[in-house]
């Protein structure tokens, strides 16, 4: 079976605390969760579990997510002693960045392909962080792990996504292939 990991995160800091867009890899992570499809589940790693997911991603056929190129890799790199823009990947919002220009958000894929929008927003997601309520920030995560599955999952099967422009629904097309089995991977992954 392909070792597919989809991934979301979140974290400790917002951009205003560290200065700007453009420093991701000082926002610190609060939580991370992914979806194994080869083992069937959803995790959460708080920052300190993050040796545990190390070897996950670094040996995964792909890891899929919504932004992960641009923000979620760049948060996680500090944590990890290899190369996570290695590892083969699918940005969902790349893709429909290739298609429509321009970049749009989670929510309007979510209202557009699945009928319902997030459950929160990022930062909800660090006062939950600050406020020790990691209960309510690893649901929060794995909600949006949820969702990006539901629509990676919706375009594999049928060669779009939808979203929603204002009060119309709009079509993506969006064609998936199912990653290559990597051969040869180390698997062995630390934090330093």
């Amino acid at each position: 079976m392909l070792k597919k990991i989809v991934l979301d995160l979140e974290t400790q800091k917002s951009f205003q605390d560290v200065g700007g867009r453009g420093k991701n890899h000082l926002l610190k992570i609060s939580v991370c969760g992914i979806y194994d499809y080869a083992a069937d589940k959803y995790l959460t790693y708080e920052e300190h579990e993050l040796p545990k997911l190390a070897p996950l991603l670094q040996t995964a056929d792909q890891i899929i997510g919504f932004n992960i190129k641009d923000f979620d890799f760049e948060v996680l790199q500090p944590y990890l002693n290899f190369d996570i823009f290695q590892v083969p990947y699918l940005d969902i919002l790349e893709e429909i960045e290739k298609v429509l220009g321009h970049r749009i958000k989670l929510e309007l894929v979510a209202q557009g392909t699945l009928g319902s929008g997030k459950s929160g927003n990022g930062l909800e997601a660090i006062l939950y962080f600050r406020n020790g309520r990691m209960d309510l920030l690893k649901k929060y995560c794995l909600d949006d792990v949820k969702i990006t599955r539901q629509i990676y999952d919706y375009a594999l099967k049928n060669g779009k996504i939808l979203y929603k422009d204002f009060f119309k629904t709009k079509e993506i097309p969006l064609k998936f292939s199912e990653p290559q089995p990597r051969v040869g991977v180390k698997h062995q992954a630390a934090l330093f």
